[in-house]
């Protein structure tokens, strides 16, 4: 499945406009994040497992 047949997810912190976001899209094997403003560039893409320690990361910090 290429990157554009995902279904991409933006945080509810965005604001109307879109700016200043990153999507998400998610899959079995992997999570995919892009910028909002320039989704021609290609996704960063990491497994599950990396993302769940991101998220554990960024919440500690919150």
């Amino acid at each position: 499945m290429s990157t554009s047949e995902l279904d991409w997810y933006k945080s509810s912190y965005s604001s109307a406009q879109g700016d200043s976001c990153i999507e998400v899209a998610i899959t079995e094997q992997t999570i995919h994040v892009r910028d909002s403003k320039d989704v021609s560039r290609p996704p960063f893409t990491m497994t599950r497992e990396s993302w769940a320690y991101f998220v554990v990361f960024v919440a500690a910090r919150g």
